[in-house]
Order: C-alpha cells, then sequence, then structure tokens
C-alpha cells in the first residue's frame, strides 16, 4: 500500500502557519496576564493604547481611524468603545464635521490607565520577545512584510 503525502512538511516546526499559531497562543495567554492589574482585555488595551498614541500624534481619533489602525473590524471596534466608555475611560463625542463620525478623546482616568498599561505591555514583550535578541527588528520587519501584502492583497 503507498503512503499518502498529505502534508507539506516532515515536522510541525517546518509549518510557518503551525508556528505561528503556538506562538500566538502562548503570546496571547501572557498578555492576559499581564492586563489583569489594569483590569483591561487586550481588545481594549489594543484600542486604549491606540487611541493614545494617535492623540499624542496629533490626530483626530475617530472610531474607524482606530479599526483601520488596530486591524480590529468597526462593528467589534464600537463594541469595545462602548465598554471602555461605560469604564470611565474614553468618551465619545459627534465628530465635529461629520455627523455620521464619533470622535474619541481618553479621560483623565482613561490616559493614566493607558499609559501604566502600555508600561506593562511593552515589558512583557521585551521579555517575551528577549529569546529574540538582536533578531527583534528583523523579526518585527518580517511581520510588518506580511501585514502590508496582506492588507495590500485584500483590498
Amino acid at each position: 500500500m503507498k503512503k499518502e503525502r498529505i502534508f507539506n512538511v516532515a515536522h510541525t516546526e517546518e509549518s510557518s502557519g503551525f508556528l505561528l499559531w503556538q506562538v500566538s497562543t502562548l503570546w496571547q495567554r501572557a498578555i492576559k496576564k499581564a492586563l489583569e492589574p489594569h483590569d483591561l482585555t487586550h481588545p481594549q488595551f489594543v484600542l486604549l493604547a491606540s487611541t493614545l498614541w494617535l492623540t499624542l500624534h496629533e490626530q483626530e481619533v475617530t472610531q474607524i481611524l482606530l479599526a483601520l489602525h488596530t486591524k480590529i473590524d468597526p462593528m467589534t471596534t464600537s463594541q469595545v468603545l462602548r465598554i471602555l466608555e461605560k469604564k470611565g475611560l474614553l468618551e465619545r463625542h459627534t465628530h465635529v464635521t461629520d455627523t455620521r463620525a464619533k470622535s474619541i478623546r481618553l479621560t483623565k482616568k482613561g490616559e493614566l490607565i493607558a499609559k501604566q498599561a502600555v508600561k506593562s505591555v511593552e515589558k512583557f514583550d521585551h521579555d517575551f520577545f528577549l529569546p529574540l535578541d538582536a533578531k527583534t527588528g528583523d523579526f518585527n520587519k518580517k511581520l510588518a512584510v506580511l501585514l502590508t501584502q496582506k492588507q495590500t492583497a485584500s483590498r
């Protein structure tokens, strides 16, 4: 009986997708623990930190800009922002020039929590990716290539 070849790899560590899945699962599990002291889920953190980032870079922050910046779909972005608003971490207002859009601003409490959470996440990321050592920059560039190509292809 002929042995059927199903997989293109002889070992699972040769599968980029499987490795990415495993690493991202470990990373997500650990980032969840890093964010617990801040009472934030990872999507909440990403939107809160992105609001801070965009504000510091003098951009008018809207729900659509946040969805584009974070790659979180607009419906989920809206739902998570609603939760952050209920927590008193941000405010949503009707945009000055586009009544269909919502402007997003951090509250003082939201800015404080965002800054604290960013410090925790940056320390966590540093420690998590430490085994890559000097190759971290190259790793990030390769991830950015994939992100850019996949964004272009999905348009």
